[in-house]
């Protein structure tokens, strides 16, 4: 599954959330650290759930009211639950 990005600019740092996953968010000095810590900070947020979010489309978390600045930036970070699944 994948999951939409939203990545901001600040001053000192780059800073992401997920909208489809409340609470999960990575901040880092450049995109490409802060994309490793996002996947990363997911697979931690997700390990558990029975029940995955659902992903939505750009397009629709524009027409619920996400709102992106200019500096603003997306991507789609891809999540395998299989891949977390440990057996004896």
């Amino acid at each position: 599954m994948r999951y939409l990005f939203v990545i901001e600019k600040s001053p000192c740092n780059y800073g992401g959330y997920f909208p489809d996953v409340l609470g999960c968010v990575a901040t880092a000095k450049s995109v490409d650290k802060l994309l490793t810590l996002a996947h990363e900070a997911l697979e931690l947020h997700l390990e558990d759930e029975t029940e995955l979010p659902r992903s939505r489309s750009l397009k629709a978390h524009l027409a619920k009211g996400l709102e992106l600045a200019p500096d603003d930036m997306i991507a789609w970070v891809d999540f395998d639950q299989r891949k977390l699944l440990v057996t004896a």
